[in-house]
């Protein structure tokens, strides 16, 4: 938690002006029973009513000054709180973009999100709570006890023994609910991933008539929530009842105490309730300490949950080397490469290595889970090696810069990513300065021109979230147009005409051959058809390299690939194309 209350430091002036306020409020709150006490001694009892306006003007002003301290306390709380929490959001922000897809996978997107809004939310409003409150309630605490001194010392006593029992009750409760308000936000962020997963899945779970199963996950979920929720609200809750149970009894001893000394002649009736108003508003500031203990101890395990991201370090160091394409004929080598994701045991990519020449097409193709992705991940270093070198134009991956690198390649992803925006702001993700001409000639070589120009308002249509409004082919049409506007040293396609047919496919890839000059080209897919014509293929098993070759000769000698071809094209039909 301390290490995020750094972002406080451009509030300095507002964290020590609202508790200053506050305390100015409390001090004139202070003496309202002192005024009170005066009015039923001097005024009431000598009917002195010229004493009684006067002291009435007194509480009218005071209530006026400490309702403008509480505003003026209150927007510097505000400001504060609310600055923070920017600035910590932003920074969080900032750190996340900065992890490896290693760290990002280890924490969870649902977490990272969670932690974004509901965590710094609940930061925010313990920080506007304790500048607000958690030097006034132990002042008006304490300076009751001290004001109630002044008034008679033997009743006074009864304060001194109330005030450190109502301490060691609150502290107790804080030391219990802290780690069990932690593990309810841990809860909350499972009951945030079954969200996420059945909004981003609704077609999916409607489609095999799931809904019933994936309700009773979300309500098994939430009930774990609720409970752990109610418990330790339960916990807090207890506060107050003890609270008021304790400030209840010693009221009841004052009272005695006071009727007694009052017999005696020791007290005055004025005095008396001037104790009794000291009592209750002990009583009025503990509850309130009691709800700022519960709001703190939730922003602290909130604070933790924030501070555990902030102190990950990201494990990716990046580079200061640049990339001089134009000095190497080598655009793209792994060198024995060996390749592990976070939590697993196993080598997903083991001892690979080959050579791509500048300007050469490679084809990657594979069974499922043979490391196809992993493999092309690791050319824009998403992920950094266990063992051996990844080489793009003669300098290894780690020693460049990671902008730079990224800069010289274009990557078209599985998944097909747009985002809220016109199809021109999509594409211009590729070349923030392209033209229009430019745009035009990346949508004639990904094919995606001619259902854009069909669309309202051409290259303007508005594209809705995850580009929900187009067909999965137009999406990914628009994807690999985005990567061609780079105008990229190297360009991936992992998988990225799944959805497309076979002509419109074939006509793809010839359009990006006669359109790619010197740029090397990544083909990962699934379809033999879409790899064949490739200058390489490179054939993956289980992580290893199956075989490396051109389609011939991988077609005569390489079994993994023979039984992924004819898996797909009958033998009688590929002698045919043979020949």
């Amino acid at each position: 938690m301390k290490s995020i209350l750094k972002y406080l430091k451009d509030y300095k002036k507002e964290s020590i002006l609202a508790p200053v306020f506050k305390m100015l409020e409390a001090s004139f709150e202070l003496l309202v029973p002192l005024v009170m006490a005066s009015i039923i001694d001097v005024g009431i009892k000598e009917a002195d009513r010229s004493h009684i306006i006067k002291m009435s003007a007194v509480l009218v002003l005071l209530g006026v000054v400490g309702l403008c301290a509480a505003i003026t306390a209150q927007y510097f709380a505000a400001r504060a709180a609310t600055g923070f929490s920017a600035k910590l959001r932003h920074a969080l922000f900032e750190h996340i973009q900065d992890f490896s897809f290693s760290q990002i996978d280890l924490f969870g997107t649902d977490t990272l999100i969670n932690r974004m809004t509901s965590d710094i939310n609940d930061v925010q409003s313990g920080v506007n709570m304790f500048l607000r409150l958690f030097m006034r309630s132990p002042f008006v605490v304490f300076g009751a006890m001290i004001m109630a001194f002044t008034v008679d010392v033997k009743s006074a006593l009864i304060f001194v023994v109330t005030i450190p029992l109502l301490s060691v009750v609150v502290f107790i409760i804080l030391i219990w609910t802290l780690p069990l308000y932690k593990a309810v936000q841990n809860k909350l962020d499972s009951v945030m991933t079954s969200t996420r997963e059945n909004l981003t899945g609704v077609r999916v779970i409607r489609a095999f008539n799931r809904e019933k199963s994936e309700e009773d996950i979300f309500r098994d979920r939430n009930a774990v929530l609720n409970h752990a929720q109610q418990y330790v609200g339960a916990i807090s809750g207890v506060m107050n009842p003890l609270t008021y149970l304790m400030i209840n009894i010693a009221t009841v001893i004052l009272i005695y105490t006071g009727a007694v000394r009052i017999n005696i002649g020791i007290l005055t009736q004025g005095q008396v309730i001037a104790l009794l108003n000291y009592m209750s508003q002990i009583l009025v500031e503990l509850i309130k300490l009691a709800n700022l203990i519960i709001q703190i101890t939730k922003a602290i395990a909130c604070g933790n949950r924030i501070a555990s991201v902030l102190d990950t370090k990201p494990n990716m160091i990046d580079g200061d080397q640049k990339l001089d394409v134009s000095s190497e004929d080598i655009a793209v080598e792994f060198d024995n490469v060996s390749f592990l994701y976070e939590e697993d045991g196993e080598n997903v990519l083991d001892n690979i290595s080959f050579k791509v020449k500048k300007g050469q097409t490679v084809g990657i193709i594979g069974g499922t889970g043979s490391g196809k992705t992993s493999l092309i991940s690791l050319i824009p270093r998403f992920y950094d090696v266990q063992q051996g070198h990844v080489r793009i134009f003669g300098k290894d991956v780690r020693d460049l810069s990671i902008q730079d690198l990224r800069s010289h390649i274009g990557v078209v992803l599985q998944k097909a990513e747009l985002f809220k925006g016109s199809i021109s702001d999509n594409l211009k993700w590729g070349d923030e300065d392209a033209s229009p001409e430019d745009i035009n000639i990346a949508l004639d070589i990904s094919q995606a021109r001619e259902f854009v120009e069909e669309k309202i308002g051409k290259t303007g249509y508005m594209v809705e979230q995850s580009g929900r409004n187009l067909s999965g082919g137009q999406k990914q049409r628009l994807t690999i147009a985005r990567a061609l506007l780079k105008k990229p040293d190297i360009l991936i396609m992992d998988d990225s005409a799944s959805a497309l047919d076979f002509a419109t496919d074939a006509k793809l890839r010839m359009a990006i051959s006669q359109n790619s000059a010197n740029m090397t080209t990544f083909i990962v897919s699934q379809r033999a058809a879409s790899v064949q014509n490739a200058d390489m293929i490179i054939v993956l098993d289980e992580g290893r390299i199956a075989g490396i070759g051109t389609h011939k000769e991988l077609i005569d000698n390489n079994e993994v690939y023979q039984e992924i071809y004819y898996s797909q094209f009958p033998k009688e039909e590929a002698l045919t194309e043979a020949l």
